[in-house]
């Protein structure tokens, strides 16, 4: 259904002795949406990330993920409840294939006790799930290629395909942009637009370019705090951001 809140997290803050690296954060999810979260280093973006994925317990604050609570739950448990994410460093085996990889992340969700002496592979349910996620990236002409061959921008494919294998509704991706050039970012930029209709996406990136294309709602992070959240024309004229982070040529 789309319209929809998937996540919801409510004044979070995150202590570490006397810091504050978020501090009162607030930010709801929408399916068929893409939130971005932006700010410079520093700015809580990461640590927000690792709260709502149950990385990091909050301090104070509550999130709720397909209606339940999550706060304070553990990252599997939270991530079976339907999230994923992809991290600033790409995440896969390198020694394996590409299908290898993707067929992993599917067997993650397959919980068969009774069938422990049958062979993983031959079981059609991981399988299909593996297949859809790795059509749904784009990577189907990649299949049987070594993970560690391929380039940069198709291992950060190959990472969020793993996660889509899962079937989360809820999908954090830190930087999925870093270190592309102009081919491949907008390779990963086609890829989050087809995913925006099925599942909710929080976006940190610091590409600019790429946000102000992809976001339907921004929220710019500073020292850990929200100094401002709006559509992408009400971020651009907002004079604060500008001053803080965005610079005048945006």
């Amino acid at each position: 259904m789309a319209d929809e809140v998937l996540l919801s997290a409510k004044n979070l803050t995150k202590r570490f002795g006397g810091l504050a690296a978020v501090n009162d954060v607030s930010v709801d999810l929408w399916r068929g949406r893409i939130h971005a979260v932006i700010g410079p280093n520093g700015a809580g973006k990461s640590t927000l990330t690792n709260l709502l994925s149950g990385d990091l317990a909050p301090t104070t604050g509550t999130i709720h993920l397909g209606g339940a609570e999550t706060t304070g739950r553990s990252p599997e448990k939270i991530a079976r409840a339907g999230l994923g994410r992809s991290y600033q460093k790409t995440n896969i085996f390198l020694p394996f294939t590409v299908w290898e990889n993707v067929r992993l992340a599917a067997q993650s969700r397959a919980q068969r006790p009774a069938s422990w002496l049958s062979r993983a592979t031959g079981h059609s349910a991981t399988n299909e799930r593996a297949e859809n996620a790795l059509v749904l990236a784009g990577l189907e002409h990649r299949r049987d290629v070594v993970a560690g061959t391929i380039s940069h921008g198709e291992q950060r494919q190959l990472e969020i395909a793993m996660t889509l294998a899962t079937e989360p509704q809820v999908l954090l991706l830190d930087e999925p942009l870093a270190g592309m050039g102009t081919v491949e970012a907008e390779s990963m930029v086609a890829l989050l637009q087809r995913l925006k209709a099925a599942h909710a996406i929080m976006l940190v990136e610091h590409d600019m370019d790429a946000v102000f294309a992809l976001a339907d709602r921004l929220t710019v992070m500073v020292n850990g705090q929200v100094i401002a959240s709006g559509t992408p024309p009400q971020i651009r004229a907002d004079a604060g951001v500008r001053a803080a982070y965005l610079g005048e040529e945006h």
